[in-house]
């Protein structure tokens, strides 16, 4: 594994950034797709489902982003995963919604009274309610003004099979098998124009890289849609060549690093080391994708109906070889 550069310091990465900046990570060579806008909230419009207690806020570009805070209830490095999870889906060509930092006032949040978290105390008694704490915010942008465009996370076969872009699927089990989503995979479907196919777009990498925890406890299966009939198309190993290629081929540790300097430090509680180490194991798993995805096929061959195996097994031997305890966990260790 190549050796990783070094890090930025907590007192470098951490500018003083006021809405519209750009946080560092726009270099050369990366074409821009390591940068990260900075904007401001201006309008909570309402609470949405989910553990983490997020918010759809109007932000000071004109869009809708949903945002999650820094002490929200699963934990503050989720924050970390959903801004590095999005920029790697965006670098393999996967179909996410717009990240942005965004800053959050302590007046709005002092005048909004929707604006806090809930905890459970105990069963007896009850939840207890702080404010969302100010600051620096992850925000994923709405798909579109949620006043003209309803999307859904749920749709009959028959339209899921139908979605404009379908074969990102596939992608999306690269991406999730390379980053140990311990979440079931989350889209969203919408259109703009009745009568037209649904485009698709993957949210919540909040629990790639197990969550909290910044560790890969890798079970293959797991990390397969719900919705089985999106793998029909999967013929073999091939079918994956195109996100594979980019993993293995076009992303390294300088550019991973470069991503990494854009997330602002509090989100990882000011120590760089445990940002690095992150860093560090997700470029060592680069290249062990490919075998996780012939696990993900030995352990639920009936998903995939029209793999066929062929000039395949070249790499099938391994895959097999691979230790699996008895509830589908891989039996590797990810540390170096």
């Amino acid at each position: 594994m190549p050796t990783l550069p070094q890090l930025m310091t907590p007192s470098l990465i951490h500018l003083p950034l006021k809405p519209g900046d750009s946080l560092p990570g726009d270099v050369a060579g990366s074409n821009g797709k390591t940068a990260c806008t900075v904007l401001r909230a201006v309008e909570d419009i309402r609470r949405m489902r989910g553990g983490s207690q997020s918010h759809l806020m109007r932000c000071s570009d004109g869009n809708y982003y949903v945002v999650k805070f820094q002490n929200n209830p699963q934990h503050r490095r989720i924050l970390v995963n959903e801004l590095l999870g999005t920029k790697l889906a965006a670098l393999l060509g996967l179909p996410t919604t717009a990240a942005a930092v965004i800053e959050v006032s302590g007046d709005l949040i002092r005048l909004t009274t929707d604006l806090y978290i809930e905890t459970p105390l105990s069963v007896s008694r009850g939840w207890s309610r702080v404010p969302c704490q100010p600051g620096l915010q992850f925000g994923s942008r709405y798909p579109g003004d949620p006043r003209q465009l309803t999307v859904f996370d749920f749709l009959p076969d028959k339209q899921v099979l139908s979605a404009s872009n379908l074969n990102d699927f596939v992608g999306m089990l690269v991406f999730d098998l390379w980053t140990c989503n311990t979440d079931p995979r989350q889209v969203i479907f919408g259109r703009l124009d009745t009568g037209t196919p649904y485009q698709l777009w993957m949210i919540d990498q909040g629990f790639c890289f197990n969550g909290g925890e910044w560790n890969f406890p890798d079970k293959p299966r797991r990390n397969l849609y719900d919705r089985k009939v999106v793998y029909e198309q999967v013929s073999g190993i091939e079918t994956f060549e195109r996100w594979l290629k980019v993993i293995e081929s076009e992303i390294d540790a300088q550019l991973l690093l470069e991503i990494a300097k854009t997330i602002p430090p509090e989100w990882y509680e000011f120590n760089p080391e445990f940002l690095y180490r992150l860093v560090e194991q997700l470029d060592s798993r680069r290249g062990r994708v490919r075998e996780l995805l012939w696990c993900a096929r030995n352990s639920n061959p009936l998903v995939f109906p029209n793999w066929i195996d062929g000039l395949n097994q070249v790499s099938l031997p391994l895959a097999k070889s691979l230790p699996f305890h008895s509830d589908g966990f891989l039996a590797i260790s990810t540390r170096r």
